[in-house]
């Protein structure tokens, strides 16, 4: 090695275009690109790496590639990725790059991804995606013999192996959208675009040239559910992804929780009051460790992850304040999709229950919701995690069949005093059962006042205490006691045992 003037050593020459290639690849070499990610309002992507893993755990795979096409030029070809620890869990980490030829998809990042994926799947890591970019790059497909691109398929197939997160800083279309579309949680920030063809494949299909964000805004895609959460900024993106993918790792150290005395308050001693669930949610849960999941889709069901005493616990609770708690075809959807990554990946489920049911009339029929419906039941139903299951008020017909009822053995079903029963909505059985008795009445206020009778004589006979008695509850209990009969519960249970196969294939939104 040749020393300086200093006498500080000097790297061999070979060494020396080592450091100095590495060292092109950053921020420092490349201001204009810098800039460029400012001027969009955006951090570049190793910034956001800094803020994705813990300090000084990144270790960069490709960080060298550039693109096939010799006359181009771009740090990594695009895409820097590597292996990092995520809140003290390693991860693989996948980002696109948008200062690069717009984060497009090449032959030579796509050969770098599906190592990564190929990579998460053999060591069982979870992935992060950042995708950032206008799908594939069109120089790329002048070079001949380029051969087959697996990226897509290699990615389906980690479903089920592993917790999958997708972003969406900016502007996602094709590829990027494809891939986003396959993972199991999308965080979108607020004013990025996403959509299977960006505005010139649509200009050039349709005719008419779109904005990005006229083709796909997050809130379009937070609307049709396709986008599980909006956040501000990559700040709070990183923070969400961090924190859903701690559900899937190792349990937390017992965290404390709010008093539990108001939960006898928490639902309306007025049936035909309403309340939110969350503050049910909420109120079990350790204190912050909620993270519910496609908050303004599907309104009528709340899906949640919590922590117990630490431990990481899916929610499904049906939600009062959106059709009665009435579950309907999109609220089907998603519970199902939710039910199936706490299944994948061994995440004990609590069922939250008060529905008067499935969504009746023609109205919800054209939603599909005989099927959408049929395949919650059939998401629970097949689940072997254990099910637990309150019943904060109405349980009626198939909503409470499907929201954890004795058929699915549970491991626990409990009812709270305000817990109503039914085989249907009761005044609808009042209607089957008594429609020639009221028929035959003519003065429609006496009519009326008899049907409230018989209804009430029909409540009184499926409260609480009236189906425990024929053993239609394991207990009705205190509200206040549900979090430790809750815990008590989660501790008779067995862990999951180890799995060398994968449990269940997770649908794509």
């Amino acid at each position: 090695m040749n020393k300086s003037s200093a006498g500080t050593p000097r790297p061999r020459p070979d060494l020396q275009a080592v450091i100095d290639a590495q060292a092109a690849r950053l921020d420092a070499a490349r201001p204009d690109a810098v800039a460029r990610q400012r001027k969009r309002g955006r951090r570049t992507v190793r910034e956001v790496v800094d803020l994705l893993a813990d300090p000084d755990t990144f270790v960069e795979y490709g960080g060298l590639a550039r693109p096939a096409v010799a006359a181009m030029e771009g740090a990594a070809d695009g895409l820097v990725m590597g292996t990092a620890q995520m809140g003290g869990r390693p991860v693989d980490l996948l980002l696109y790059d948008f200062t690069v030829h717009a984060g497009t998809q090449s032959a030579i990042n796509h050969q770098k991804m599906t190592r990564m994926f190929e990579h998460a799947l053999k060591f069982r890591l979870p992935v992060l995606m950042w995708l950032d970019g206008g799908g594939a790059r069109p120089h790329d497909m002048l070079i001949p013999a380029r051969g087959k691109t697996p990226t897509f398929v290699v990615f389906a197939r980690l479903s089920g192996w592993v917790p999958t997160v997708g972003v969406v800083p900016g502007r996602s279309f094709a590829g990027q959208a494809n891939l986003a579309g396959m993972c199991d949680l999308l965080i979108g920030l607020r004013g990025a675009a996403l959509g299977m063809a960006g505005p010139p494949l649509v200009e050039a299909a349709l005719g008419i040239r779109y904005t990005p964000e006229e083709i796909g805004s997050m809130e379009v895609h937070q609307a049709s559910g396709v986008v599980d959460l909006v956040v501000d900024d990559e700040a709070q993106a990183a923070e969400v992804a961090r924190r859903y993918l701690g559900y899937f790792g190792p349990a937390q150290a017992p965290g404390g929780a709010a008093d539990q005395l108001p939960m006898r308050e928490l639902v309306p001693e007025n049936p035909k009051r309403s309340y939110d669930v969350r503050s049910v949610v909420d109120t079990l849960a350790d204190i912050d460790s909620v993270l519910e999941i496609k908050p303004l889709f599907g309104a009528c069901v709340v899906t949640a992850f919590i922590r117990l005493n630490g431990r990481a616990v899916g929610v499904v609770a049906n939600q009062p304040t959106q059709l009665a708690g009435a579950i309907d075809s999109d609220g089907s959807v998603k519970a199902a999709r939710f039910v199936q990554i706490c299944d994948a990946f061994d995440i004990p489920l609590l069922l939250l229950c008060d529905t008067p049911g499935l969504m009746v009339g023609p109205d919800a029929e054209r939603t599909g919701l005989v099927r959408h419906s049929a395949r919650l039941l059939a998401a629970i139903a097949n689940a072997t995690v254990p099910l637990m299951t309150v019943v904060l008020r109405k349980a009626y017909g198939l909503g409470y069949y499907i929201m954890g009822s004795q058929p699915l053995d549970p491991a626990i079903l409990l009812a709270w005093p305000t817990a109503e029963y039914g085989g249907m909505g009761l005044e609808g059985a009042v209607n089957i059962i008594h429609g020639k008795e009221l028929d035959a009445i003519e003065d429609p206020a006496e009519r009326a006042a008899l049907h409230a009778r018989l209804t009430q004589a029909l409540k009184d006979e499926h409260t609480a205490v009236a189906a425990a008695s024929h053993f239609g509850y394991d207990d009705v209990i205190d509200p206040a006691d549900t979090r430790e009969l809750l815990l008590r519960t989660l501790d008779t249970l067995p862990p999951a045992a180890p799995r060398s196969e994968r449990k269940r294939f997770i649908e794509p939104f």
